[in-house]
Formats: C-alpha cells, sequence, structure tokens
C-alpha cells in the first residue's frame, strides 16, 4: 500500500490518441514510425510488467513503492521508468520522497486497444 493517499486527477476534455487503431485503416510512414517505436519500448518484459503494475492499479496511479517488486534491482526499475516516460507512456509526479505514476493520457486513450489481441468470429 502506498504511504500517501493519492488526490483525485482533473478530468481529462481533448486526448489524443498517441497511436492510430490497428483497424482504423493504412498507416502513414510518420504513424508507423511512431508506433513502432512504442512497441520496441514495449518489447521489454520488465517495462511491460511496469506499465501493466501501474495501469491495473486500482487508484489507477502508482507509488514506485508498490510496483517495484519486478525481479529487478531498484535502479533498473529506475530506467526502465525512465524509458516508459520518455516513450510518452507513463507520466510521474514526485510527492515527498515517493513519485506516482499513471498512464499518459494519450497512451491510454489507444494505446492498449491498438495491442490488444483480437477475437475472430465465425468457423476457420
Amino acid at each position: 500500500m502506498s504511504k500517501y493517499q493519492s488526490e483525485e486527477q482533473p478530468p481529462l476534455t481533448a486526448v489524443v490518441p498517441c497511436c492510430p487503431p490497428l483497424t482504423g485503416g493504412e498507416l502513414s510512414a510518420h504513424e508507423a514510425e511512431r508506433m513502432a517505436a512504442t512497441f520496441e519500448v514495449l518489447a521489454n518484459p520488465v517495462r511491460l510488467r511496469l506499465l501493466t503494475k501501474v495501469a491495473s492499479h486500482p487508484a489507477g496511479e502508482a507509488c514506485v513503492c508498490d510496483i517495484q517488486d519486478v525481479g529487478v534491482t531498484g535502479a533498473t526499475v529506475s530506467y526502465h521508468l525512465k524509458k516508459l516516460r520518455e516513450a510518452g507512456l507513463l507520466v510521474s509526479e514526485r510527492r515527498g520522497t515517493w513519485v506516482f505514476y499513471r498512464l499518459a493520457p494519450s497512451f491510454g486513450a489507444a494505446g492498449p486497444a491498438a495491442c490488444a489481441p483480437r477475437t475472430v468470429s465465425g468457423s476457420t
């Protein structure tokens, strides 16, 4: 459990997705480059675990003290969280000595949906 209670975040009014949905049509060269960079960051298992720990946290954000148990050192956790922030997937806020992370609004809008497995209906 976190040392500090998270304050309620103001509602987001306009969110621009980080990536277009894969089913939305052919990607432009710029969109493909941006999505490839996002997928490259997510291709690391530690980063993916950290991202899902933040995304699935009941408060919608997580203190680093709640998500650091991913089998690597604290310094390595910090490095991977930095990479996720630089890629625009997470945002952070320092509160006292703790840092809290939440999904970046742009990634939360479309990112996970773009990566989600799709169900195929009909017979094969």
